[in-house]
């Protein structure tokens, strides 16, 4: 059941016309990790920054991934000053390593926070400035990138980040307890070397976070505003990211949906599932690829805030030295209240959506959509000990002035959502987020 495209995407008097298909390059594969070396010197690389998550940096893969490159014969020096949530500050020390080192190449091995501190290093080692600069508008100044990077092969570790297909870069910005990023296409790694084998290990609560990015990024790809109700660029100009839900990215979001529909609760209640964490890592690729052209909007937007201003809880599998809220948890906390709100946008959108991660949608109406949505967002959080809403992490309706505050800067995001949200609705939004059961 997916909606009429044609109409979704009908022409209005001053929207975009065209949209951009800027593709990852991807090899993907159990045992790729032992190509490497190989794919370094394609690149080129002859000195490498290889930035490793230092929970992982002992682990067999890592190994493998560092043996290949030194069999190669490729100088590689590791970094592993890697934050869990990186800062502006883990960003700034990142990008002075990069420029002592004089590299001309980079290598990732880790999550979503070790891809995004290897592209600001990549950017800060390459283009100096002052580091505002190239932080999104309003928070940064938003200044374009002034050329090509060196090349960067990531190499994910989590199922759910799609970093190595982005050209996002996200960190905490510290003095407005917020996240924020730099969004550019120079960003995208060079090429991403996905291998499925690196999830065997990853622990419950790490699969189950990393998981409900994969989906969130899929349902907000799918169900964002059409990029023809989006401003039309002037010719010549370079379209943004976040173009809006367009074709492309439907193709992305429309293969990792049912995938996760059927694969995300295995993938998390069994360890020993190989065929259910496989399946989640080439959902993380697809969505990865679809919010990449298409952009991300309100769960997005309204995470960064909760993520920022976290005060004492400490997610189960996590590092337990300090609080945190893992990305992939702070999206889906607001997601059930989100899409209650959007579905009214394009409710066959959101009924189709809850179709492809299993909900049973017989009988359902477009005025359901989104309830049944919701619904079936709530019972997949239940189903993988994801907390109860916001009211579970440590947040209270006095928090929702602050909440509102940290996110309603997100611009980008909040206006690729498919409906209006003024700040009043986005506290609203919040609000409906402290409890879901």
């Amino acid at each position: 059941m997916h909606c009429c495209q044609h109409e979704h995407y009908a022409a209005s008097a001053t929207g975009e016309t065209g949209y951009e298909v800027d593709g990852a390059r991807i090899t993907y594969g159990r045992g790729v990790l032992g190509e490497l070396g190989a794919a370094a010197t394609t690149l080129h690389m002859q000195r490498v920054a290889v930035f490793v998550d230092p929970h992982l940096r002992e682990r067999d893969f890592a190994q493998t991934a560092l043996g290949a490159l030194r069999a190669a014969k490729i100088d590689a020096v590791v970094y592993s000053e890697i934050a869990v949530e990186p800062t502006d500050a883990s960003f700034k020390a990142a990008a002075a390593f990069a420029v002592d080192g004089r590299f001309d190449g980079f290598v990732s091995i880790g999550g979503g926070s070790t891809m995004d501190t290897a592209k600001a290093a990549d950017l800060y080692s390459t283009y100096p400035a002052d580091f505002m600069d190239y932080v999104n508008a309003p928070i940064g100044a938003g200044r374009a990138i002034p050329g090509p990077l060196k090349p960067h092969i990531a190499c994910p570790t989590t199922s759910g980040t799609g970093s190595e297909c982005t050209g996002i870069a996200i960190f905490d910005y510290v003095a407005m307890n917020a996240k924020t990023g730099i969004r550019a296409r120079e960003l995208r790694p060079t090429l991403g070397l996905i291998d499925p084998d690196v999830t065997k290990s990853l622990p419950a609560m790490v699969v189950a976070c990393s998981g409900f990015d994969v989906l969130s990024h899929a349902l907000e790809s799918y169900t964002a505003l059409p990029y023809t109700q989006h401003a039309r660029v002037v010719p010549g100009a370079a379209r943004p990211l976040s173009q809006g839900a367009n074709p492309y990215s439907d193709v992305g979001c429309t293969g990792a949906l049912p995938i996760l529909g059927e694969h995300l609760v295995r993938a998390v209640t069994d360890p020993r599932d190989d065929e259910a964490r496989e399946r989640m890592m080439f959902a993380a690729m697809l969505a990865g690829i679809a919010f990449g052209n298409a952009g991300c909007h309100l769960p997005h937007a309204m995470s960064y805030a909760v993520s920022g201003n976290v005060k004492s809880y400490r997610a189960p599998d996590y590092p337990a030295d300090e609080p945190i809220i893992p990305h992939g948890m702070s999206v889906i906390l607001n997601a059930p209240a989100v899409f209650r709100f959007t579905a009214p946008a394009c409710p066959e959108r959101h009924l189709d959506a809850a179709r492809m991660l299993g909900a049973d949608v017989r009988g359902a109406g477009l005025d359901d959509a989104g309830e049944v949505l919701s619904a079936q967002i709530t019972a997949l959080m239940q189903a993988t000990g994801i907390p109860n809403g916001l009211g579970a992490v440590g947040y209270d309706a006095s928090d929702l002035d602050t909440l509102t505050d940290g996110s309603f800067p997100q611009k980008s995001l909040i206006h690729n959502a498919p409906r209006d949200t003024s700040r009043e609705q986005l506290r609203a939004l919040y609000a409906g987020g402290l409890t879901h059961w």
